[in-house]
C-alpha cells in the first residue's frame, strides 16, 4: 500500500527540500508497475491538499491500476499528543466533503444489516462492547505484542500483553472479560444512545476514546457528518432508486446514474410501488466494467452468446460475450448471490441508460432471464400465454407465436381485464394457483400488475367454429404446458422444481382446447363455461 498525502504542489515542495528523492521514488513505483507488481495507491484527502485531489487521482492512476481513498475523515492519534491532534482536527474536511468522498452505499448497508453485521452495536445489557465481542471472531495484535478484539482499541487496560501470557489465555479469558468492562453511562444514553441519526452515523466508542479518552462521549464532528449522511441517503433514495412489484415479488432497482420519469418504458408505471415488500430482490446498475484480470470466475456451466455463466462457490457470474467468433470483448458483467436475489450489473457504457425508455429493469434483452430463476424457488413459472381476469375468474390462453393469444386479448378487451397477451406468471400460494400480469407483452400493449385466481387453461386452436373441449390426458396437458414454458438459463435444481410445478398445474387446474374463429363468438362460449 502506497499512501499519497498530496499532489503536484506538495510534491514539488518535498522535492525542493529533498533533491532527487521524488524522482527516485517515482522511478521505483514505475519499475514496480512495469514489472507487473500489484500495489494499491491510497489517497489521503485533507483540508490542505483537497484542492489538489483531482491531480492526486491522476498521479495515482499513473502509478497503479488500483487506488483507493484512505479515510474520508481523520480520527485522532493513539498517543493522544495535543499538538498532533490539533493538527489532525484542523485537517479534517468539511462534513459534506467527507460524505461526497465516501458516499454511503445503501444497498450494501441494508445487506450488511440483513446479514447481522458483527460490527459495533450498543448492547441492551448496559455494556458498550458486549454485543461486539460476543459476535466477533477476529482479533488484533500490534507490533509490541499487545492483543485485543479490535485494531482501534488503544486503552492499555483493554490490551493483553502476549509477552507475559499466552494467546489461548487472551482468546478464552481476557477478550471475553472485556464484554462487561465498559459500562454505558447516562451521558451516552442521553446523546448517542437516543440519537435519531444513529443509523447514519460513523461513530464507534473506539473513536470516542481516541477523541476524548472516554468511550461514552460523542464526537461533534461525526454528528455533523451524520446529518450530511442522512441528506445524501434521502437524495439517493429519491433520485437513484425505484421499486416495482410483479407476482408478489418486489424488485428494487438502483443505479449509479439518476433515474427519472423517462428512464423506464411507460409500461412499468403499472407495476411501480412505493417501497420494499415482504419478498424483495435487489438490482444495482453500475456503468463501467470491473477489472477482471487474474480473477477466478469458478466453474463455467454455460456458454452461448450473449452469456458465459460461471458458478463460484455461493455466487454466479454472468459475462456478456460477443456472438462474433474470437471477439473477447465484454459488454456486461453481472454478479448474483446464490439465490439470484441480489444482482450487481456492470454495464460497459452509459448511453443506453441515459437515452431512457428501457424495456427491462435489468437492461438484459428480457427480465425473464432473472425472474424465471427467481420464480422456481417460489412455486412459480413463466408461460407463453395470454392471461385475463374474466368476470372474476383467471383464464389462461396458452400457445406459441401466431396461436391467437393477442387475438383473444383483442376479443376480450372491454369485457375482461387484460393481464398480458404474451407472458404470464403462474404461482401457487396458500394452496391455490394464481396468474399475474407481466410487462412482457406482445401485440397488445395492455398490461396489468394485478392477479386472478386461475380457474381454467385453454390451449388455443384456430378453427371455423367456437367450442371448448375438455382435456383429460394429463401427460398431454403436461407436454403442452412444457412446450410453452419460458426457460431462463436452466440448471438441474431449476428443472426439478419447475417440472414438479407444471405437473401440479396440469393435475389441479381444469384444462381445455379452445377452438375459435375471429368472429368474437368465443367470448360467449367462455361465458357459458
Amino acid at each position: 500500500m502506497i499512501a499519497l498525502y498530496g499532489a503536484t504542489a506538495d510534491i514539488h515542495d518535498h522535492v525542493t527540500r529533498n533533491p532527487g528523492s521524488f524522482e527516485q521514488t517515482m522511478r521505483g513505483f514505475r519499475y514496480l508497475k512495469e514489472a507487473g507488481a500489484g500495489f494499491i495507491v491510497q489517497l489521503i484527502p485533507m483540508k490542505d491538499n483537497y484542492h489538489q485531489f483531482k491531480d492526486m487521482m491522476k498521479l495515482a492512476e499513473s502509478l497503479s491500476k488500483h487506488y483507493r481513498i484512505g479515510a474520508s475523515w481523520l480520527y485522532l492519534s493513539a498517543c493522544g499528543d495535543r499538538e498532533r491532534n490539533a493538527e489532525i482536527t484542523r485537517q479534517r474536511l468539511a462534513p459534506k466533503e467527507a460524505v461526497e468522498l465516501d458516499k454511503p452505499d445503501l444497498s450494501y448497508e441494508e445487506w450488511f444489516k440483513e446479514e447481522r453485521s458483527n460490527c459495533y452495536q450498543a448492547a441492551d445489557n448496559g455494556h458498550l462492547f458486549s454485543s461486539c465481542i460476543n459476535t466477533r471472531r477476529d482479533f488484533h495484535i500490534d507490533p509490541y505484542g499487545k492483543m485485543t478484539f479490535c485494531c482501534f482499541i488503544k486503552d492499555d487496560e483493554m490490551r493483553y500483553d502476549l509477552r507475559k501470557g499466552s494467546f489461548q489465555d487472551c482468546w478464552e479469558n481476557f477478550i471475553p472479560s472485556l464484554a462487561v468492562k465498559i459500562k454505558i453511562t447516562e451521558e451516552y444514553k442521553k446523546n448517542c444512545g437516543t440519537c435519531d441519526l444513529c443509523k447514519d452515523c460513523r461513530i464507534c466508542p473506539v473513536y470516542a476514546y481516541l477523541e476524548h479518552r472516554d468511550f461514552n462521549k460523542k464526537i461533534e464532528y461525526l454528528c455533523a457528518v451524520a446529518k450530511e449522511n442522512r441528506k445524501f441517503k434521502e437524495n439517493w433514495q429519491k433520485n437513484h432508486r425505484r421499486y416495482f412489484k410483479i407476482a408478489d415479488i418486489t424488485v428494487q432497482v438502483e443505479s449509479d446514474l439518476p433515474i427519472n420519469e423517462q428512464t423506464f418504458h411507460p409500461k412499468f408505471k403499472q407495476f411501480e410501488v412505493n417501497g420494499p415488500g415482504e419478498d424483495t430482490i435487489y438490482i444495482r446498475h453500475h456503468f463501467s466494467l470491473p477489472d477482471l484480470d487474474g480473477k477466478d470466475f469458478g466453474k463455467e456451466v454455460y456458454r452461448k452468446a450473449p452469456w458465459a455463466i460461471y458458478k463460484n462457490n455461493g455466487s454466479w457470474i454472468y459475462l456478456g460475450i460477443s456472438p462474433t467468433q474470437g471477439d473477447k470483448s465484454l459488454h456486461r458483467v453481472v454478479t448474483f448471490n446464490s439465490s439470484h436475489t441480489r444482482a450487481k450489473i456492470y454495464n460497459d457504457k452509459e448511453g443506453t441508460f441515459l437515452k431512457g425508455n428501457l424495456h427491462s429493469l435489468t437492461m438484459f434483452p428480457s427480465d425473464q432471464i432473472l425472474l424465471g430463476r427467481i420464480l422456481a424457488d417460489r412455486n412459480g413459472c413463466y408461460l407463453h400465454a395470454c392471461g385475463v381476469n374474466f368476470e372474476g375468474k383467471g383464464l389462461l390462453f396458452v400457445g406459441h407465436s401466431e396461436a391467437g393469444k393477442s387475438t383473444m386479448a383483442t376479443m376480450l378487451k372491454g369485457k375482461a381485464e387484460i393481464l398480458c397477451d404474451d407472458r404470464i406468471i403462474v404461482r401457487k400460494q396458500a394452496g391455490d394457483f394464481n396468474i399475474y400480469g407481466t410487462w412482457s407483452h406482445g401485440d397488445v400493449p395492455d398490461v396489468s400488475a394485478n392477479s386472478a385466481a386461475l380457474k381454467a387453461i385453454m390451449f388455443l386452436e384456430k378453427s371455423d367454429e367456437n367450442r371448448i373441449i375438455p382435456l383429460e390426458d394429463k401427460k398431454e396437458i403436461t407436454k403442452g404446458l412444457l412446450s410453452c414454458l419460458i426457460k431462463p438459463f436452466v440448471t438441474v435444481d431449476w428443472w426439478e422444481k419447475t417440472l414438479a410445478l407444471v405437473d401440479k398445474i396440469g393435475t389441479e387446474v381444469p384444462c381445455y382446447v379452445l377452438e375459435f374463429d375471429k368472429s368474437g363468438r368465443a367470448v360467449d362460449v367462455l361465458r357459458q363455461l
